[in-house]
């Protein structure tokens, strides 16, 4: 395989750096997995080359939040968010998530991988607390599985439940752990898995699910072994949960946190819709980020983040798709725009301005690279990785749009798979194709795998009937 590839006079390159620079009709020459020089008319000897006429080459782009396991329970009518708040909804859907196997898991992984490769993602994070017993424990070595058959960069976050529900817990005792198990498996993760070199491809991220769901000393322990082993930390925060922590601890679930040491920058948390002003004015003295998954805000009709604070604040800002659950799919581009209308939305409700359009695009590029404490990825400059994707605009969609190539993903959107994704110096998705798979063939068997783990359940088959005689009568 080429090592070496010369993107040749593309129409604009757009860096997502902190000048904002865009460099048209330029060059970019990758050498193995890095690209090592950007300008006019350069050459890189027995490199391949590609034809950057009419094409926008843009970071890949950086997901911080995700559960792919939810990917055998999705686009079901019957499990409807306007009908339920956060902890009735988790209540019922768990009752699916714990017939997930680990070949469930390596197939929700590929499905969910290769959407998020297609549209432009090169690095994605994904939360992987679901464990039921009959699983087993070698749930993330299958992820990785997945991760290296795409060429995906993937930053693994080994989660868990311990609270039991006899304690107040709102999960399956199917899918709870004791703290033990999870630190063992933890540590055995990191020493089998994390690269802690430049351009490392895999790593690992200590990730109690979520405070509700959890003892103290999950959190507290967790703490310790991360800072030890020198790798972050993540969990929900701030969607719904507060009341419930109140009453068990008498705090909201930020101070609960930080009372657990469970905060810096080190950390993120997912969601933070129910952040107070001055929460979020902690989390930029604290250097802790969101990773802001707008897809449940219009589900479930939730408060809309506050961005334009924490942008004039400066708190760590990635996005992510959420899980499928909450989302039903896998497309991260399709979040930057949904981000986007989302504020133009709330902004009458606003006493801050909403950032410019290209801070969006930032967010899922060098934001989502600084929220997982990332300095080599996020954005197209010499000596970062050769991390990037790119656009074909000679299309009639893209007429009158492109005297702005960094405002185009945000207010135009790119709805249909990009041309091109390069991750790691290696072209990964190319003329409608993933490379080294069979795509068909693996939509055979991630679909037999679906029909046997969660149709055949007589409690979904129950679930989906009475909702169709519903709609009947």
């Amino acid at each position: 395989m080429v090592d070496n590839i010369l993107i040749k006079n593309a129409l604009a390159i757009v860096t997502c750096n902190h000048q904002n620079d865009i460099h048209y009709n330029s060059d970019l020459i990758i050498d193995g997995p890095e690209i090592i020089k950007i300008g006019k008319n350069l050459n890189a000897g027995d490199a391949r080359i590609i034809d950057g006429k009419d094409m926008f080459v843009y970071p890949g782009l950086v997901n911080t939040h995700h559960h792919f396991f939810q990917a055998f329970v999705r686009n079901n009518v019957w499990l409807d968010w306007t009908k339920l708040d956060v902890m009735d909804w988790i209540k019922q859907i768990y009752e699916f998530f714990k017939l997930i196997d680990s070949d469930s898991i390596y197939y929700t992984s590929l499905s969910s991988m290769s959407e998020l490769i297609k549209h432009g993602c090169t690095t994605a994070f994904d939360h992987q607390y679901c464990y039921p017993k009959h699983a087993g424990k070698l749930l993330i070595d299958r992820q990785m599985e997945a991760a290296e058959l795409l060429g995906m960069r993937f930053h693994a976050g080994r989660g868990t439940n311990t609270l039991p529900q006899e304690k107040g817990s709102i999960m399956p005792d199917e899918m709870v752990e004791t703290t033990d198990e999870f630190l063992k498996d933890c540590d055995r993760l990191i020493s089998k898995y994390h690269q802690y070199e430049k351009f490392g491809m895999k790593r690992i991220v200590v990730a109690p699910c979520q405070p509700v769901n959890c003892y103290p000393e999950t959190f507290s322990e967790s703490v310790k072994l991360a800072r030890s082993k020198n790798v972050s930390m993540h969990t929900h925060l701030g969607e719904g949960e507060d009341p419930i922590i109140v009453e068990r601890h008498g705090m909201r679930s930020l101070q609960w946190c930080r009372e657990l040491g469970f905060v810096g920058p080190d950390v993120w948390y997912a969601h933070g819709w129910d952040l107070q002003d001055e929460e979020i004015d902690l989390l930029a003295k604290l250097k802790t980020g969101i990773s802001h998954c707008p897809a449940p805000a219009f589900l479930g009709g939730f408060n809309v983040l506050n961005i334009p604070r924490f942008y004039a604040k400066n708190v760590p800002l990635g996005l992510g798709v959420d899980g499928h659950a909450s989302n039903d799919n896998s497309n991260l581009m399709e979040i930057i725009r949904t981000t986007y209308l989302l504020q133009c939305h709330a902004a009458g409700q606003r006493d801050l301005p909403i950032p410019p359009p290209q801070e969006f695009l930032k967010m899922a590029t060098a934001g989502g690279a600084r929220l997982l404490n990332r300095d080599d990825i996020g954005t197209l400059e010499e000596g970062k990785a050769a991390d990037m994707f790119l656009l074909d605009t000679r299309k009639l969609e893209y007429v009158g749009t492109l005297h702005d190539p960094a405002s185009l993903p945000v207010k135009v959107g790119i709805s249909e798979p990009v041309t091109m994704t390069i991750i790691n110096g290696k072209v990964v998705y190319e003329d409608g194709k993933l490379k080294g798979i069979n795509e068909s063939e693996i939509f055979d068997k991630a679909q037999k795998t679906c029909k046997k783990v969660i149709y055949s359940d007589s409690n979904y088959k129950f679930s989906v009937e009475n909702f169709n005689k519903q709609v009947e009568d």
